[in-house]
């Protein structure tokens, strides 16, 4: 359904696809301008694990948010095994940065991104909210205005002990490293944690988990649970221009 939804969604928005925005064979973006003037940039990556799928399954995101007024960029990278965890973290940072120098041609205002990403996604985008690495491209601490992370990963210790791992190649280290609910990220930008109701017990603990600790942080955040969506429904409440999900992301980039 993605696949086809996505492939309609191509041709029928005036895109950009297959923009490199590094060295890596899947550093690549495909861009949906919005029509208005200078309009916020979206940017969403989407899930697999870190290891499947790609942003071609993915373009469907793209409608609604255009249509709602944010040019919108749908994001890859590359899977592990051919890299590690660490390396696909590093190229979602450098996607922002590129995506920030990038925006005008792009068609979007540098001073309003946004992030959202599903399951594996999820983490990416909020993953890039640490702030080392703000320093390390000479950017300003707030490229990113807001997060909105659905059903994600947030303690990375529960992948060592399932087969995804195999692929993934997780070391201990990495995944403490990589765990933001662990030490969540400094920061002024807006959170929103999404998780669907019908979710196994662990991915709604993972989220609720989070949530928690952002808060504690006094980080601006807010719990969406959303029945009757489970791991693999719920980026239809994410494109349903009626639904709780899309309403509070369009809000959070000040379009509704």
């Amino acid at each position: 359904d993605y696949t086809t939804r996505s492939r309609t969604v191509r041709r029928q928005l005036a895109g950009r696809l297959d923009i490199s925005y590094g060295d890596g064979p899947l550093q690549t973006l495909d861009v949906f301008p919005a029509a208005r003037r200078n309009p916020p940039i979206h940017v969403f990556i989407h899930g697999g694990y870190w290891r499947a799928l790609d942003k071609s399954d993915h373009s469907f995101i793209a409608e609604p948010l255009v249509s709602a007024g944010a040019t919108t960029v749908i994001l890859n990278h590359d899977l592990c095994p051919d890299v590690t965890l660490d390396t696909i973290v590093r190229q979602v940072r450098a996607a922002v940065a590129w995506i920030y120098r990038h925006a005008d041609e792009l068609g979007g205002d540098r001073d309003r991104i946004f992030l959202s990403g599903q399951s594996a996604g999820a983490h990416l985008a909020v993953m890039a909210l640490f702030a080392d690495w703000i320093e390390a491209e000479n950017l300003p601490n707030d490229v990113v205005k807001g997060v909105c992370a659905v059903s994600g990963i947030f303690d990375l210790s529960p992948v060592l002990r399932i087969s995804v791992n195999e692929q993934i190649r997780l070391t201990r280290e990495m995944a403490l490293r990589n765990s933001p609910v662990l030490d969540p990220p400094k920061t002024n930008a807006s959170l929103l944690v999404v998780v669907g109701e019908d979710e196994t017990a662990a991915w709604i603990q993972q989220s609720v988990e989070f949530y928690e600790a952002c808060r504690s942080r006094g980080i601006e955040c807010r719990l969406l649970r959303l029945p009757g969506q489970h791991h693999y429904s719920i980026l239809g409440a994410l494109t349903d221009t009626t639904a709780t999900l899309h309403r509070a992301m369009i809000e959070q980039m000040s379009l509704a």
